[in-house]
């Protein structure tokens, strides 16, 4: 038995392969570097959908017909936004995507493409006092979920967004994606498998981690001591938020690319660039501080930076409250689900493992 399924092997895939020794991403043969910042998030779609859906148009035409499905979405949810504005913002995203139908067509996966981009901005004007805001479906579709938040979008901010959004499209066998591919095995619809997989990425050991990075960096600015704070955390046992991962044994080849795009934000003459540049030489200083506390702390592991220790500058930057941090990481990841999905559905059988019992055994009657 291996214990959380350590080095299983549970399926083949053409998708993504995550080289933990080496510290590489790759995504259907292309390396991370060749992806992130050069490669729309619809660019990339394509790419991930690519001979898993009849007839799939081209980039250009599938961008456009993403933001097509944004503006059906809008249209579908917005009667029901009122009702799902107060659960927490991660709840009423999940709520309205259940709402969606539970095809396998690419029109039920373009409205789930959609639907994290629509819903998380939506519910936070509602939460603010706002009217929602409809979609532009001649926007990309970052800018359009920027201009949806907060009624413009800086192209700056929108290439960030995009940059991010495809940097998290997908990775490997990760919990939510193994959750998607064993829902997509019983053959239920897409919107079933994606389900599965927003409810394993709420978890704080999975996409529910980058908003504890923001509260981190406050706590510690508050004390004006890094080293310190770092080291009582982990002597009271807590676990330092965004460093460390299950498959990396070396830098998280994701944090780099998230990092050098809060770099180039914070680059600016501009106010709020002066202030990102500040808060970027603020959380350097915290992640060095971190990875010695660590080496010292744990010699005997190799804990490094994690892709949620920029993701959380980089959402912060772009206006998104930390509580909505898993929210756009779903609204990246669901790319990815979706063709695990329909891999699993086309290539794999029922996944079911077995168990071993270890429970009281009753007394055999004569």
């Amino acid at each position: 038995m291996a214990n959380g399924l350590d080095d299983v092997v549970a399926a083949d895939t053409v998708l993504s392969d995550v080289d933990g020794v080496g510290g590489h991403l790759t995504i259907r043969g292309h390396s991370l570097k060749e992806l992130a910042g050069h490669w729309r998030y619809g660019q990339v779609v394509r790419l991930l959908f690519d001979g898993f859906f009849d007839a799939l148009p081209g980039d250009s035409e599938l961008e456009k017909a993403i933001g097509r499905a944004r503006v059906e979405v809008f249209e579908r949810l917005q009667p029901t936004l009122g009702q799902l504005a107060p659960l927490d913002i991660y709840s009423a995203m999940r709520a309205g995507i259940s709402l969606l139908p539970d095809g396998d067509e690419l029109a039920d996966a373009l409205r789930l493409v959609a639907a994290p981009a629509v819903l998380t901005p939506a519910l936070l004007r509602l939460g603010r006092g706002e009217a929602p805001l409809a979609p532009d479906s001649r926007a990309g579709h970052a800018a359009d979920m920027l201009r949806m938040l907060g009624g413009t979008a800086s192209p700056a901010l929108a290439k960030a967004l995009d940059t991010y959004l495809v940097t998290v499209c997908d990775h490997g066998l990760n919990a939510s994606t193994f959750a998607t591919r064993v829902v997509a095995s019983t053959q239920a619809g897409l919107t079933s498998a994606v389900l599965a997989g927003l409810g394993a990425l709420k978890g704080p050991l999975h996409g529910g981690a980058p908003g504890p990075v923001i509260e981190m960096l406050d706590a510690i600015e508050t004390s004006g001591d890094a080293a310190a704070w770092l080291r009582g955390e982990i002597a009271r046992g807590e676990r330092i938020m965004g460093f460390g991962h299950r498959i990396y044994r070396v830098r998280d080849p994701r944090a780099d690319v998230l990092k050098a795009v809060v770099r180039q934000l914070g680059s600016g003459k501009e106010t709020s660039s002066r202030k990102m540049g500040d808060r970027l030489a603020f959380a350097e200083t915290v992640e060095q501080a971190a990875l010695e506390v660590l080496r010292v702390a744990k010699p005997q592991r190799s804990i490094q930076t994690n892709v949620e220790f920029y993701t959380a500058l980089l959402l912060e930057a772009a206006g998104f409250p930390k509580e909505a941090f898993s929210n756009v990481f779903a609204a990246g990841r669901v790319a990815g689900w979706i063709a695990h999905a329909r891999e699993q559905q086309a290539t794999g059988r029922l996944i079911r493992p077995q168990s071993r019992y270890v429970g009281p055994v009753p007394e055999l009657v004569a």
